[in-house]
């Protein structure tokens, strides 16, 4: 299955009225000067000539790697102070009294209400609910996403954003983090902003099934 989104944006005042989400930040990072992280996911041939694209047993590594650099940049804009004091305050510990002190993870879920973690697969959803330390109901558009639609890659975060609609719990004011991964490579964030409360429609790629959702995924298949 091949994903695809299609969104429209403005800088026009005089569309505000009729927008559903305000853009607050975006936040940009490519590891594109590494060899490694260039070369973790690369299309290419393989010995008998078939073109596909490879995929290094490297890549979770590079990819929180990416995270961590992405989030680092984003913490400041989005996180409360007292959460930012107490990140710089345990990194200023790590730095002269203990390097092996655990470093203070930012509670992410004191800034944003909705998550949508690209579904890149299961794995790559259970590394980032585990890192930022959130809990079922945020990944819970994720990995519906991923057991509705597939690897869909970067579209996903739209089918999860159109889940958090479908479900009627999108509400004026509402926070929305937008994680995404691709090659090169990058991890780039989105935080949007609910302008009004968002009804359910007609028209959303989980009209018809989303009262089937969520479904219970078994953490292990015996085959």
């Amino acid at each position: 299955r091949v994903g695809g989104a299609a969104v429209l944006l403005s800088n026009q005042w005089k569309d505000k009225k009729r927008a559903k989400y305000q853009l607050v930040h975006t936040v940009r990072t490519h590891k594109g000067s590494d060899d490694k992280a260039f070369h973790c996911i690369y299309q290419e041939q393989d010995e008998n000539g078939k073109m596909g694209v490879s995929l290094s047993k490297q890549l979770m590594a590079i990819a929180g790697d990416a995270l961590k650099t992405n989030i680092t940049t984003l913490g400041p804009l989005v996180l409360p102070i007292s959460e930012q004091l107490l990140f710089f305050a345990t990194l200023v510990a790590r730095k002269l009294f203990n390097a092996k002190m655990k470093p203070y993870i930012p509670d992410f879920k004191l800034a944003f209400e909705h998550f949508c973690i690209h579904a890149g697969g299961r794995a790559v959803i259970d590394e980032l609910e585990r890192n930022l330390q959130l809990s079922p109901c945020h990944a819970e558009a994720s990995r519906m996403t991923l057991h509705r639609f597939g690897n869909t890659s970067s579209s996903s975060i739209w089918y999860e954003l159109a889940y958090i609609e479908a479900k009627g719990r999108m509400q004026k004011g509402s926070r929305v983090w937008q994680i995404a991964f691709g090659s090169g490579f990058k991890c780039n964030s989105a935080v949007w902003q609910a302008l009004r409360s968002i009804k359910p429609q007609a028209d959303s790629p989980w009209a018809g099934c989303i009262h089937n959702y969520p479904v219970v995924i078994p953490e292990l298949f015996t085959f």
